[in-house]
């Protein structure tokens, strides 16, 4: 009975082995899962897309308001930029609605110079209308971890005659160092109109 005991011990030993080994690859995947849940947790979301679509239209509405009121509308325009464009992290695609010497707005200054007048002689200056209201309906979102894309129609409500505006825009968003969505697309332009030629 003794030397039948004493047999089993290695086989008793590579069992106990195996469970440690078997906790311990369940534990790490239960680990790993529990990293990887945290890490789609911080993944781009359509909330997050919708409230970046909600602060630049507050915020262009804002400039106009400024400007209206006497108010320091160039420098809440730079600031503005400055936040919701990501010049000062890497390139910007901004394609604004209306331009054609300056089509592309590939510098701050230039993007500023659209919203409020400045270096490009054609800008009259967007925000400066001013606008009462912008809403934005997405066609579609597109979302990934670090970035996200959405395209569609934005409606401008002219703050003195209340006509709204139809407007096709897409917009690209990435997260800043901050973890704040920054805009590193913006394309815009009027719906085409079969009847002008």
């Amino acid at each position: 009975m003794r030397k039948r005991l004493l047999g089993l011990a290695p086989l008793a030993s590579v069992l106990i082995t195996a469970n440690i080994l078997a906790v311990s690859t369940l534990e790490n995947r239960a680990l790993a899962n529990n990293v990887n849940s945290k890490a789609s947790n911080n993944c781009i979301t359509r909330e997050d897309v919708m409230n970046a679509q909600k602060t630049w239209a507050d915020a262009v509405v804002a400039i106009g308001k400024a400007y209206k009121n006497g108010g320091n509308y160039k420098a809440l325009a730079a600031d503005i930029v400055d936040k919701l464009y990501g010049y000062d992290e890497g390139t910007v695609l901004f394609k604004p609605t209306k331009v054609s010497q300056g089509q592309f707005r590939l510098t701050e200054e230039q993007a500023v110079s659209y919203f409020v007048k400045g270096s490009i002689s054609e800008d009259k200056g967007f925000a400066l209308q001013p606008w009462s209201k912008i809403r934005f309906e997405n066609a579609g979102i597109s979302l990934g971890c670090k970035d996200a894309t959405t395209m569609g129609n934005y409606y401008f409500t002219d703050a003195n005659s209340g006509k709204e505006t139809k407007v096709e825009y897409t917009f690209g968003y990435r997260k800043n160092k901050d973890g704040n969505l920054i805009i590193d697309l913006h394309h815009s332009s009027l719906p085409f109109n079969p009847t002008e030629k």
